[in-house]
């Protein structure tokens, strides 16, 4: 009775504990110097992580003339890397212009936060996690085909939503 048991628990398959995998992320863009009053909070997209590119925007009109810069993102267990295929410019600058990843969790997703210096290009210093979400500041800094941004995370044991 006892071996049944823990065969059966040996048989039972886990969720990934401490990966992004599985999980639901919402990607925006946002612009604002008072984070209650943005020039900017562009639609946000939700996708389940999973294979490949997650996010591929583009475009989305002017709004008080800011508008989303072309961007590819993918998420993988515990990276997250960014890139601009088709556009070149240099981001507006303001308090905060970046991206906001929201995954559905109550509990603070990431231990830690850290840029892969031999992948990116791009010269980001201010990036910051709340509880589920995680904030990328690229305000004033150059976007290209060249640009890339790549970072590694410590994901917490947090339950899949």
């Amino acid at each position: 009775m006892i071996r049944a048991a823990f065969v059966a628990l040996s048989l039972v398959t886990p969720v990934d504990a401490g990966t992004l995998e599985g999980r639901l992320v919402t990607f925006t863009v946002a612009t604002w110097d008072q984070r209650d009053r943005p020039y900017l909070q562009a639609r946000g997209r939700t996708v389940t992580v999973g294979q490949g590119v997650e996010f591929g925007l583009e475009p989305e009109g002017l709004t008080g003339g800011l508008d989303v810069v072309p961007v590819t993102v993918e998420i993988g267990p515990s990276r997250i890397e960014l890139a601009y295929p088709t556009a070149a410019g240099r981001f507006f600058e303001a308090g905060f212009n970046g991206y906001v990843l929201r995954f559905e969790t109550e509990c603070a997703l990431f231990d830690e936060v850290r840029i892969d210096p031999a992948a990116t290009t791009m010269p980001v210093t201010e990036i910051w996690a709340e509880v589920g979400a995680l904030y990328i500041n690229v305000s004033g800094l150059d976007y290209g085909p060249e640009a890339r941004l790549a970072l590694d995370l410590t994901v917490a044991d947090c339950p899949l939503s």
